[in-house]
């Protein structure tokens, strides 16, 4: 195990900067997930840490030793790719064994062996040993791709969307067994993905990342119920946050005036410490409360669509010119085009300053 330290790292290609003065730690022992859309600089940083790439400005540390001049293979760190890396005409086996047989670290017969069985186990891809990897599924081939990295026991696991090439079962099973995998060996993994429900079920912390720089970081209750400013708020949740202009006269948020409006109560204006003007607010589709039967203090629109999820329905509302999302039990009945009360949980609505985004609590 061990940590690793960015300190304002910055990397440009050409004019265009990937990562701009970033500052960052990952605690020894941590399944670290760093968030953000394509093009965020995300796979720029972790080539960074492995030294595939030479940042322009600031320092990488890995277990408090600056890595900057060290090549990749001094770094001792295993990097699974996004697309699987096995050599086709290898066995399974034979390639577990390729990462533990290059001349400067090459271990003996036996203690090469044991890794491949150990790890096998852990991966329950045993039973595949003795087969050509090109003969193997999907999943098989991602379990086997980071068995090559497990079993050299490097100090630090870097993962680059590994899962995103999977369909969504095996993305799910993989989830939980990189989880487990990473507590049962105590690894330090840092592991990157565009997937917010993938940052969300597996990570100790998270950092969410846009153009090249860090927009919040901090546990995953953190930063899906704080989020810091619009850009988390929006990319952090499925559904989709809802968001509205609006503007507060008094203890009154005014979407639409005299249609779209309510009071706000007390501990919420508590928490505005007496905000008043226009601002941007996000409701999360959970906390938007709808029903088919008229209720005091209840906002009136009309069911604009509805998705059938199993387990939930996802009911898409109009109010004039406002289109947002509810999420309701899977019992909840209507039509499209029926008229349905609305209610906010105003203790889980977000407030937002209208021009630079950030967080107003």
């Amino acid at each position: 195990m061990a940590e690793v330290v960015l300190k304002n790292v910055t990397k440009k290609f050409g004019a265009v900067t990937a990562i701009s003065n970033m500052n960052l730690k990952v605690n020894s022992g941590e399944l670290f997930v760093l968030l953000g859309p394509t093009g965020a600089g995300k796979t720029t940083t972790l080539r960074c840490v492995a030294g595939l790439e030479r940042q322009d400005e600031g320092n990488i540390f890995i277990e408090g030793v600056n890595v900057d001049k060290f090549d990749p293979a001094n770094r001792d760190v295993a990097f699974v790719f996004q697309y699987f890396s096995l050599y086709p005409h290898y066995t399974v086996r034979e390639n577990l064994e390729f990462p533990l047989k290059p001349k400067h670290r090459r271990l003996p017969q036996n203690e090469i062996e044991d890794r491949v069985n150990e790890v096998s186990k852990i991966l329950h891809i045993d039973h595949l040993l003795e087969r050509k990897s090109d003969k193997l599924s999907g999943g098989e081939m991602q379990r086997v791709t980071i068995g090559r990295a497990i079993v050299r026991k490097p100090k630090i696991f870097l993962m680059d969307e590994p899962l995103s090439n999977l369909d969504a079962k095996l993305r799910e099973e993989l989830r939980a067994e990189l989880k487990r995998l990473q507590m049962d060996i105590g690894a330090t993994l840092f592991f990157v993905t565009h997937d917010q429900v993938e940052a969300m079920t597996m990570a100790d912390r998270i950092a969410v990342l846009n153009k090249g720089k860090i927009q919040q970081l901090g546990i995953p209750f953190e930063v899906y119920n704080h989020p810091k400013n619009t850009f988390v708020a929006s990319f952090v949740g499925s559904p989709a946050i809802n968001f509205f202009s609006a503007e507060i006269k008094n203890s009154k948020l005014e979407i639409i005036k005299g249609k779209f409006e309510f009071n706000l109560v007390k501990e919420v204006m508590g928490k505005l410490k007496g905000f008043q003007g226009n601002l941007r607010i996000g409701i999360r589709p959970e906390d938007v409360d709808v029903s088919s039967k008229q209720a005091d203090g209840s906002i009136q629109g009309i069911v604009y669509g509805i998705e059938n999820m199993g387990v939930e329905k996802i009911v898409t509302i109009k109010v004039e010119d406002n289109i947002f999302k509810a999420v309701c039990s899977a019992g909840f009945e209507s039509e499209v085009n029926a008229k349905i009360s609305i209610k906010f949980n105003q203790t889980m609505l977000h407030f937002f300053n209208q021009d630079t985004g950030e967080n107003l609590l």
